[in-house]
């Protein structure tokens, strides 16, 4: 078995918690009202061009036009996108700070809108620990395409067989396994870190 000595993390969702209910929950009084809103104006799939690198104010543009009647809610998204992000992902900031001190390669690959990314890193310290960090809102190009992957592994140098890919998203985790990466589906750190142990790259504490 070729010994993995690089991991790679998915930010959102597994470093950082994300959900824009944190934000908009704050917003309507009606949570039904809320779940209406983000399942049919401010959608997901509306969201995703905004990793893809749309920016914000383009892509609230596009939206306006067709739900004029909800402006000021869908320029919250990006006026206040950070209040989406409430906290850490419990654990896995220690995680890779573990991984740091035993001086282990690590990166970051996610999904994100690119002027986002130092936002969240100057107020997640942890963030700015990665030796490389891909972020598809600079590169116009998102998971679950190889070609991120791809993206990162051009510009670190990463060999898959010896890396850990650590991603919440089933579709991703599985782009990297057929990319010849070690994977693993995030869940919650105390499983991550016994995938760690089980690799050698962290020691028992």
């Amino acid at each position: 078995m070729n010994r993995i000595d690089t991991v790679v993390f998915d930010i959102g969702n597994v470093l950082v918690q994300w959900d824009p209910r944190h934000l908009y929950r704050g917003i309507f009084a009606d949570e039904a009202e809320m779940e209406h809103f983000l399942a049919h104006i401010c959608t997901m799939d509306w969201h995703v061009e905004h990793d893809r690198g749309v920016s914000f104010a383009e892509n609230a543009a596009r939206l306006k036009t067709r739900y004029p009647q909800h402006a000021g809610l869908i320029d919250l998204w990006g006026d206040r996108y950070l209040e989406m992000v409430p906290d850490r992902v419990p654990g896995t900031a220690a995680l890779l700070r573990r991984l740091k001190r035993e001086g282990r390669t690590v990166h970051g690959l996610t999904n994100m809108p690119g002027p986002v990314f130092p936002a969240l890193a100057a107020r997640f310290p942890e963030l700015g620990l990665f030796d490389a960090a891909v972020v598809s809102g600079n590169e116009g190009v998102i998971k679950p395409d190889p070609r991120i992957y791809r993206i990162l592994i051009a510009r670190t140098g990463l060999d898959p067989v010896r890396t850990l890919f650590v991603d919440d998203s089933q579709a991703n985790v599985a782009t990297a396994a057929g990319l010849g990466f070690a994977v693993h589906q995030f869940m919650h750190a105390e499983a991550l870190d016994g995938e760690l142990r089980r690799h050698g790259l962290v020691s028992p504490v």
